[in-house]
């Protein structure tokens, strides 16, 4: 079991900033414990601009990203989720495909960069911002070893996690 690789789905409507920046983010710290993926229960037509920016900015690999439904997912063929977690507000609301496998499920709900307003650098900085949360959430996550807690305890921290409003400095932000 200590060899399993989880795999995780962030969802958000769009599939264009936040459960972008969440996929890259845990294939990143999960170091290969984790496989993360990312859908859209109606999906833009690409990432967004920024997003991209701010990852490859941060020399994390946005190659594999592109926006896509969630229905890839619920299909067949589709690799089984482990776990599936919301990070807006209106996926989080939105009825879901039934996930094969029953996969653990929370709302990690960060506000929408892509919706910010204002001059370039504001918008810019919605966009930290959202990476910052996304990131302090993923690195907790990616630190809890999934095989050795009850389903119960995995789901009080994955919940804890998703409450969690951290202001904390990135490696971004140094």
């Amino acid at each position: 079991m200590a060899d399993r690789v989880f795999n995780v789905l962030f969802l958000c409507t769009g599939n264009s900033a936040r459960s972008i920046i969440a996929e890259s983010l845990l294939n990143h710290h999960g170091k290969g414990r984790f496989r993360a993926y990312s859908a859209g229960s109606f999906p833009k037509k690409a990432p967004h601009p920024y997003a991209l920016d701010l990852l490859s900015s941060l020399k994390l690999p946005t190659e594999w990203l592109y926006s896509k439904s969630w229905d890839v997912f619920a299909a067949p063929d589709a690799p089984q989720m482990d776990f599936v977690f919301t990070v807006c507000d209106n996926a989080a609301s939105e009825v879901c495909p039934i996930w094969p496998g029953q996969p653990m499920t929370a709302h990690w709900g960060v506000s929408d960069p892509a919706a910010a307003e204002g001059s370039e650098i504001e918008r810019r900085n919605a966009f930290r911002q959202a990476f910052r949360e996304l990131e302090n959430r993923i690195k907790i996550f990616a630190s809890l070893r999934p095989e050795k807690l009850s389903r119960i305890a995995l789901k009080k921290k994955v919940d804890e996690i998703g409450r969690l409003s951290l202001q904390q400095p990135s490696r971004e932000s140094a």
